[in-house]
């Protein structure tokens, strides 16, 4: 009996050493798939190698796997491939890191997850996490009425990838930093103020004047500070035919040489500051009715507001008017 007792405790040994390893062997060749952060995604990503190697040279890697909200516009490595070709570098390496992590930044919203659908069918912008003049951060430009474009240059092809720290949108372009130019372009809001500073003023080289970002020899320099009219509030005009006049007025709608944001105007009272043109322009807060501030321009009417505030460039901020400023 007591040798029955020892082969059937034998037997259990043995049934249970063969079942313990079968665990471990299970555990070791089958492993348990954990949710992914945004970079740990792009790692998985043949298509985002490049981004990768983007992230990990500009020391953003940590910035990007810490928890949190995030909503990132991840550009393929074609998208890499077209942007240095353009900018002239033969690699990623040959790319200030100070300028890559800019650029990196730019494709980067903060603080929210937001998904395609919260996109579509409307346009409006967002506040990235790239710096502008005086550390203000960058805005993006989201066109979401067929598909989603940003800046007028990106657009999503795979949407809504969801990682334990944020979403990500691939993009199939990088989304360069952005100059007044950039949004004049790309918002439709403004594609009369578009056709004016380019078809209509062929004399005068806005679309380059307004993507400066260092100083020039005619003294018209950035940062630049634009209160630029929207297409109501040019069809309020006849627009002139005369390309000297019209121009004159293009240029009273600019402030050279500062990045005024709605914060740095005079809190209930009146910010004054003259225009390319020559006129002053005068900036009063609290605007009156839904306008954000009033806005008296260089022939006094003192009926024109501002609707919208700090779209911000790398060389300068738009506010969006809803009249357009007339100089004397």
């Amino acid at each position: 009996m007591k040798n029955l007792k020892k082969i059937s405790l034998a037997l259990l040994a043995i049934t249970l050493f063969w079942s313990c390893s079968d665990d471990d062997d299970a555990t070791s060749t089958v492993p348990v798939t954990q949710p992914l952060n945004i970079v740990e995604i792009a790692q998985a990503t043949p298509s985002l190698s490049v981004l990768v190697d983007a992230v990990i040279q500009a020391g953003l890697v940590d910035a990007l796997s810490v928890e949190g909200e995030r909503t990132v516009f991840a550009p393929t490595n074609a998208a890499f491939t077209s942007f240095l070709q353009a900018k002239g570098f033969s690699s990623l390496s040959e790319v200030p890191n100070d300028v890559l992590t800019q650029i990196l930044l730019n494709h980067v919203i903060a603080d929210s997850n937001i998904t395609s659908t919260a996109l579509a069918n409307s346009t409006g912008y967002a506040t990235t996490m790239a710096s502008g003049p005086n550390n203000s951060n960058l805005s993006i430009f989201y066109n979401g009425n067929s598909g989603v474009q940003l800046n007028g240059v990106a657009s999503v092809t795979t949407a809504d990838v969801t990682t334990t720290n944020g979403i990500v949108h691939i993009v199939d372009e990088v989304i360069d930093l952005p100059t007044v130019t950039t949004f004049a372009v790309a918002d439709p809001n403004f594609d009369t103020l578009q056709e004016a500073l380019t078809t209509l003023t062929p004399q005068t080289d806005f679309a380059s004047i307004l993507a400066r970002t260092e100083n020039n020899a005619d003294n018209i320099n950035p940062d630049f500070t634009v209160f630029a009219p929207t297409n109501d509030a040019f069809s309020d005009i006849t627009i002139p035919t005369d390309e000297t006049v019209l121009t004159n007025i293009l240029l009273h709608h600019v402030i050279s040489g500062a990045n005024v944001r709605s914060t740095d105007l005079t809190p209930n009272g009146d910010t004054t500051a003259p225009s390319l043109e020559g006129d002053n322009i005068t900036v009063t807060l609290p605007g009156t009715g839904s306008n954000i501030a009033d806005v008296t321009d260089g022939s006094g009417n003192t009926d024109i507001g501002i609707i919208a505030v700090d779209v911000q460039a790398t060389n300068g901020v738009i506010h969006a008017v809803n009249k357009v400023l007339l100089p004397m």
